[in-house]
């Protein structure tokens, strides 16, 4: 089991030429909004909210709206490039898909944390259940729900989601 933190910074430039490339192809307008939008997607780590994805942008650019975040959010799911999450919280996120690897979800229900993982125990016992049941698996998601150290309340227990915002300050 390894922690994705670790893994290699997007190809912005590239992603931005597959969306360039996906918004020609439906005779949509590439726009310095949809743009900024898209690469500050691009370049965030982990998952992200319509609101962080929003406050990202409206730093460059102030007159940003909701709207124009959810609509280039709901284009870049339709071509391939995010993948839209809903964690138990019920709130949706957003996470750079297609040339990132596959993993897995562990969420704390306390402080709604999500740490990605990736397990090759589990996928091979995955595909073996599949297998047994005469399935052969397209796609699957994992998602683990418990308690962080913290919350689980051991003395000297760590948070991970105050971690992270440590690790952003």
């Amino acid at each position: 089991m390894h922690d994705r933190r670790q893994s290699t910074v997007p190809d912005i430039e590239s992603l931005m030429g597959q969306f360039h490339a996906y918004l020609s192809k439906k005779q949509l307008k590439s726009t310095r909004q949809r743009d900024l939008i898209a690469q500050k997607f691009f370049a965030a780590h982990g998952h992200v909210s319509i609101e962080e994805l929003l406050n990202l942008s409206r730093a460059e650019n102030p007159r940003i709206g909701y709207a124009t975040v959810y609509r280039t959010l709901k284009l870049l799911a339709e071509c391939g490039l995010a993948a839209q999450r809903r964690f138990g919280d019920g709130q949706t996120m957003y996470e750079t898909a297609g040339d990132t690897e596959h993993h897995d979800h562990l969420i704390c229900i306390e402080c709604q944390h999500v740490l990605e993982f990736q397990n090759d125990d589990i996928e091979h016992e995955q595909e073996r259940v599949a297998r047994s049941f005469g399935f052969s698996l397209v796609r699957h998601r994992l998602e683990l729900y418990g308690l962080c150290p913290r919350a689980r309340g051991i003395k000297g227990g760590w948070c991970p989601n105050e971690e992270q915002r440590k690790l952003s300050d």
